[in-house]
């Protein structure tokens, strides 16, 4: 099995939609989450506060780390959700991000881990 990250991306100045809506996504992706829990692929999952709320750390010279309010970069877009999956293959994650993005109403990368040795 490969694990997977299923990043849901926001655009920058993204206006949250009208209560009623926003309550219909809210659903539909829970509804997403507990079947990847049923499934038994689900790791982890967690919605992000915006980038504004970053801290960054930078290292330096002679292991000095420089601590900046904000993200690295500025961007178009953010990630605003994620869900870790542990899946058979691409095509696995790839319905699962579909579904998800479906649920969500926004764009979403699949992208898997690399292996760790250690």
């Amino acid at each position: 099995m490969t694990q997977y990250l299923i990043s849901v991306i926001e655009p920058a100045g993204y206006d949250i939609p009208d209560p009623a809506e926003l309550e219909k996504i809210m659903k539909d992706v829970q509804a997403v989450d507990a079947d990847m829990r049923e499934a038994g692929v689900w790791v982890f999952a967690g919605g992000l506060h915006a980038p504004e709320t970053a801290t960054t750390l930078r290292p330096g010279e002679n292991g000095e780390v420089l601590v900046t309010d904000g993200p690295f970069t500025e961007s178009k877009e953010f990630i605003g959700g994620f869900s870790i999956i542990d899946v058979p293959d691409l095509d696995a994650a790839l319905e699962w991000g579909r579904r998800m993005g479906v649920a969500c109403a926004l764009p979403v990368e699949v992208r898997p881990f690399q292996d760790f040795v250690g």
